[in-house]
């Protein structure tokens, strides 16, 4: 490998912090140049909504990686940067302080943002959004045992969240506008499941329920619902998803749709460029079609083919998609992604908090979600992977 050469990271992501250490480890032996907007180096940031804010960990436990492995790997940080621009004609970055760093190879790894709440009075003092660590740093300023949190979405976010304020304490009440809590990304039977988990630690679900407007005087009141319902709130946290940050390809006329267009080896339109994590949208051979996953999984292997590619070596990424979430002593796990199925069968029992809930389609499993089951998560993984079917499910 050129040791002359530069590789830039723009994002100091999961994906980014994977990136640049496997680039290493790849080969690369020229510079390798990490930029983040934010001010610390790369930290998990599943825990900011469970172990973070219930203060079972602290930010420092969070690092992805040590400082002294990006020391032994002579990775660079660029922290508290911002990118404005990708020119890449003449292969530079463009930065907010006006200054252009050059690349021969560059991997985009910018990730998503929150989707904001267009509602009067979502600017209030205490509305938040949790997304990063000052997010979650500065609604823990706010908790305090018996206050009242509205939180509007009723997604793994918004759930997780609850969960935890639920446990520290405070009063919770989850918005979920459609019909059930998790109605975009499970079957009924886990909405119920966790609908009444959650009624049994004290957080009460609206359902149908739309907040349509923010009420208070500098500070938020409370949460105006449709149908007349007005909701006393000391705290708000808004969960309503995330949009993947394509901004920077987009502008520089990298293919964009639902994210960066990348090959099974991470590679954009350019062949100088890859790109890893949220951002990008993706074939995957094992599911038969191209999505876009939010999953720290997705984005840590993904970014390892990134790096092998600016390499010059291809080791295509076609890996099962998983998931998890912790919520209160419940653990699910989630293996497969449930597109397309026609019915849903429950092995085990759901008044114990412990049981399994397989999707299938036709004769073929798609997917499962493990609760407090992982045993049968690992089996799920394997039986999914190979494309087992509804028969084989039965010998579990």
């Amino acid at each position: 490998m050129n040791a002359n050469q530069t590789c830039i990271i723009i994002g100091a992501s999961h994906a980014g912090a994977q990136l640049a250490t496997s680039l290493r480890r790849e080969g690369w032996a020229g510079r390798i140049v990490v930029i983040g907007e934010e001010s610390v180096l790369p930290y998990h940031r599943p825990p900011l909504s469970k172990a973070l804010l219930n203060g079972e960990k602290t930010a420092d436990q969070l690092e992805i990686f040590k400082p002294s492995v990006y020391e032994k790997a002579d990775i660079e940080f660029m922290l508290g940067t911002v990118v404005t621009a990708i020119d890449r004609s003449d292969k530079r970055v463009l930065l907010t302080n006006g200054e252009s760093l050059h690349y021969d190879k560059l991997a985009l790894c910018t990730g998503a943002r929150v989707r904001c709440l267009s509602i009067p009075g979502a600017d209030l003092g205490g509305v938040h959004y949790l997304r990063d660590l000052r997010d979650a740093s500065s609604i823990q300023a706010e908790v305090r045992e018996g206050a009242r949190a509205v939180i509007v979405g009723g997604g793994y976010i918004g759930l997780e969240t609850a969960a935890s304020l639920s446990k520290l304490g405070m009063k919770v009440t989850v918005l979920e506008m459609m019909d059930r809590v998790l109605e975009r990304v499970t079957a009924p039977p886990l909405s119920e499941y966790y609908t009444k988990l959650h009624s049994r630690h004290g957080v009460k679900i609206l359902t149908n329920t739309q907040a349509q407007s923010l009420r208070g005087n500098g500070t938020v009141a409370s949460v105006e619902c449709n149908e007349g319902l007005s909701l006393p709130a000391d705290l708000v946290i808004i969960g309503i998803g995330v949009i993947p940050n394509t901004g920077l390809a987009e502008s520089s006329g990298l293919e964009v749709d639902n994210g960066i267009i990348v090959n099974e080896f991470a590679c954009t339109s350019d062949p100088d460029i890859v790109a890893a994590g949220d951002c990008t949208f993706h074939p995957n051979n094992v599911l038969g079609y191209h999505l876009r996953l939010e999953s720290v999984p997705n984005a840590m292997e993904q970014a390892k083919t990134a790096a092998a590619s600016l390499c010059g070596k291809q080791k295509p990424y076609h890996s099962l998609p998983w998931f998890w979430s912790d919520q209160y002593n419940i653990k699910l796990q989630i293996a497969g992604f449930n597109k397309g199925y026609d019915r849903v069968e429950i092995m085990g029992n759901p008044d114990q908090d412990q049981f399994v809930a397989w999707y299938i389609q036709g004769d073929r499993l798609l997917a499962a979600d493990c609760i407090n089951s992982p045993k049968e998560f690992i089996q799920a993984k394997k039986l999914i992977a190979s494309g087992a079917s509804i028969a084989e499910l039965n010998q579990v």
